[in-house]
């Protein structure tokens, strides 16, 4: 299955409900480069633009609405417009890079604009690791031909052939003559198309021409931070704007709001009164926006305000249903549909000389980002305005605007820097009550979750439960393998467009719960069904969580391989060894994943070497070793983790001493943010697989605040080493990668030292115990 073919992200773009227009693709625009006012504009067009017009004329009259991508003042500081959020990953210094470099900029030069929603942008999404992935090449593209214009028109105000130049630090240069970008457009005229298919044959920059891929330079988004002149979405403020803060209904689905008493709240200074929202989409239903002139007084108010409620059907369930749901689909032998099928499974099993199978269980785990949920928003001259950090304009534009009941082209969603995304914010569903508070009581509305409101309202990683088989012959020869997983599925709730069909045609699919199933290792027969658990649907909205699927897929398809290892007396890494031959689809194809899992195989080589493998430790510690290989198969970060754990015998508590981990992420555009990225994942990896995860109580999630919530703390941190193969292929993605090798590597640690074998996230200290005690 590929995740990222033509025919998906075409798919991506319809949103909610498949009614988002498709958005063009830039693989089939035009690019044109114009003067517009003082500056040199370089844009994306539609192809059906006017061929009488020249470039110029059409960015100056702004008669298609280009998607800017850069554009250069006559000052010389130059522009690069960002359609992905920046939420901490640095993402728009990456991007920015990648035209500096093609264009020959200086860095200094460079500034950042993140764009806000507008269908010209495409299909927006700042997740799945994919922003540098899918930027690459026509950043890289756009930028080489702005290189190839300033040249010529250097070249003519120099006096020289443009064969002769080259461009540098903002120059274009010959020989001993020079001019800058600044004196070229005040000089110049400009009025440049390509085609698509002239911008394909653009000469790219090799890998030893470059000077600022690969290269640290400050992240833009820096100063503005450490300086206070960042805007987060929850510092905006609006001319005659009120508070609101919610009231969340005792279920996320089919609450009714039977009666409010507000007499208590109309004690308290500044209370303007409630609303009960209206919502025509009906995603949010049984809410209580409840107003005030200070964000203070609309917390007390809230506090105070006795609600009676009509609860949805989901009110009773609980976790240990959800998970007993999850049992009972993954022994169902023709549950779910399939989504792996190379082989022959049922034959390899039925020849097989012994067999082994293992039933691994996470519990829910939630974002708790740094940032509350937040919006504000406002109706002014005809059209919806919603300000916000936001993940993906292109799911929330029309969210928002089915809830209000108007046209998606009558919302307009303001980015701003994010306070923490990590998937909450890829759905900005919380602009929907912002957005009906405004509408029903007519003035701009600034609307505010607390902690506790957040978490209630949050969109957690699903409960799971996956089974995993191996078939084995009389050479203990893994000959076949079986693996059904089942979760709750995010996509299904909120972009059923990113749902393709499964082979067997019986039914779509959540790419993002089932991504890592389809692992790089070599077995002949091997089959992996995907099974929504629909108690874990109906109780609440699955979401998008850092790693998504393969983070804890991968705790499953990792763990049982070190199972089948010791089963059968074999070296782990020798078993996964043996098994990266890269042979057949596993040898990966061009441009992303060149040598396929021979890549992989050289990581774990890597990582095996710096990890002390198979070195003396001391009594009670143990090293585990895991692969991952990213996100998505069409998009593979190769990795190989180790993890070097002590177990205390008595308490059963898991001390991770050090992560050692290696990773081949073709081209590292920015390697201070590369490094960054993995050290944050790493430990995200950490916290999720000890520390991190509650429950399902009632159809709610029983941790509200980080006193019952409690992630990796400091005094837990382990010791990091991390590699990076120096690569000059095609760069993949960095965001979530790090944190799904983690978990399995530390349960196969775990095991090394203690001799316990742990199948649940997370795993606890009483969780040891209690196998010691069976055992």
């Amino acid at each position: 299955m590929k995740l990222l073919n033509k025919s998906l992200l075409n798919n991506t773009s319809k949103g909610i409900d498949n009614d988002f227009e498709e958005a063009p693709q830039l693989s089939r625009r035009k690019f044109l480069i114009g003067a517009a006012k003082s500056s040199l504009i370089m844009a994306f067009a539609p192809l059906a633009m006017s061929l009488t017009a020249s470039a110029s004329q059409i960015i100056s009259d702004r008669a298609f609405s280009p998607s800017v991508w850069f554009e250069i003042k006559n000052t010389g500081e130059i522009t690069v417009h960002v359609a992905r959020c920046e939420m901490g990953q640095h993402v728009g210094t990456a991007l920015a890079q990648i035209v500096a470099e093609e264009l020959g900029a200086n860095w200094d030069d460079i500034r950042v604009e993140h764009a806000s929603s507008d269908p010209k942008w495409g299909f927006v999404m700042t997740g799945g690791s994919w922003s540098v992935f899918q930027m690459y090449k026509p950043l890289s593209q756009a930028g080489a031909a702005g290189r190839l214009t300033l040249i010529d028109a250097g070249a003519k105000i120099l006096g020289v052939s443009a064969h002769s130049c080259d461009v540098k630090d903002s120059k274009v240069i010959s020989g001993n003559k020079s001019i800058t970008f600044s004196e070229i457009i005040n000089k110049g005229k400009f009025d440049r198309t390509f085609t698509p298919e002239e911008m394909a044959k653009l000469s790219i920059k090799s890998p030893d021409k470059r000077h600022t891929i690969g290269f640290d330079r400050l992240a833009l988004d820096v100063p503005p931070k450490t300086n206070g002149k960042a805007v987060y979405g929850i510092d905006v403020e609006l001319k005659g704007m009120v508070y609101a803060r919610p009231v969340i209904p005792p279920t996320r689905y089919g609450s009714k709001v039977l009666g409010v008493d507000d007499s208590k709240a109309k004690n308290i200074k500044g209370y303007l009164g409630y609303e009960i929202l209206k919502d025509q989409s009906n995603w949010i239903e049984g809410w209580v926006s409840v107003i005030a002139d200070t964000y203070q007084s609309a917390i007390k108010a809230a506090d105070v305000l006795k609600i009676s409620y009509q609860a949805g059907s989901s009110a009773n369930i609980n976790e240990q249903d959800i998970i007993d749901e999850g049992i009972k689909l993954v022994n169902q032998k023709e549950s779910g549909v399939l989504f792996v099928n190379d082989g022959d499974v049922d034959k390899a099993f039925k020849v097989a000389a012994s067999s082994m199978s293992a039933t691994y269980i996470t519990h829910t785990a939630m974002h708790f980002q740094m940032e509350p949920l937040n919006a504000t928003a406002e109706f002014k001259d005809g059209i919806w305005h919603v300000h916000c950090g936001n993940q993906s304009h292109s799911l929330t534009q029309p969210a928002v605007a089915k809830a209000l009941g108007v046209k998606v082209e009558e919302v307009m969603i303001h980015q701003y820097y994010l306070g923490g995304g990590f998937g909450r914010r890829a759905y900005g569903d919380y602009a929907i009550p912002a957005a009906l508070t405004a509408k029903q009581i007519g003035k701009p509305v600034k609307f505010i979750f607390t902690r506790v409101d957040d978490s209630k309202f949050d969109q957690a990683r699903s409960a799971s439960v996956q089974k995993v088989s191996g078939a084995l012959n009389k050479n203990n020869e893994l000959i076949g393998y079986q693996h059904y997983v089942s979760a709750g599925w995010p996509t299904l709730a909120m972009a059923p467009g990113f749902m393709p069909k499964a082979l067997d045609g019986k039914g779509n699919f959540d790419p993002f719960s089932t991504s890592g199933s389809d692992h790089w290792y070599s077995i002949a027969n091997n089959r992996v069904r995907t099974i929504n658990n629909q108690v874990a649907q109906k109780a609440f909205n699955p979401g998008w969580l850092r790693s998504v699927g393969p983070g804890w897929i991968s705790f499953g398809a990792e763990s049982f391989i070190d199972e089948v290892a010791n089963e059968i007396n074999i070296d782990p890494i020798d078993l996964r060894l043996s098994l990266l031959d890269g042979k057949g689809k596993n040898k990966g194809h061009h441009p992303q994943s060149v040598n396929g899992a021979k890549r992989l195989k050289t990581v774990l080589e890597h990582c095996r070497k710096t990890a002390n493998w198979g070195g003396k430790l001391s009594k009670n510690e143990g090293i585990g070793i895991a692969t991952s290989f990213g996100q998505e198969r069409e998009m593979p970060t190769w990795i190989a983790c180790a993890a070097h754990v002590k177990v205390d015998p008595r308490s059963g508590e898991v001390k991770v001493k050090k992560i050692t981990m290696t990773l081949d992420c073709g081209t590292v555009v920015h390697p201070d943010s590369a490094r960054a990225q993995i050290e944050g994942s790493i430990l995200w990896g950490v916290s999720l697989a000890l520390f991190e995860g509650t429950e399902i109580k009632n159809s709610n999630y029983a941790a509200t605040n980080f006193h019952n919530y409690t992630p990796l703390r400091m005094n837990d941190m382990p010791e990091m080493e991390i590699n990076f193969i120096d690569s000059k292929e095609f760069p993949v993605g960095l965001g979530e990668p790090g944190v799904i090798a983690v978990a399995p590597a530390i349960a196969n640690a775990i095991f090394n030292a203690s001799g316990v074998r742990l199948r649940e996230l997370p795993m606890k200290a009483e969780h040891v115990r209690e196998q010691k005690a069976k055992a």
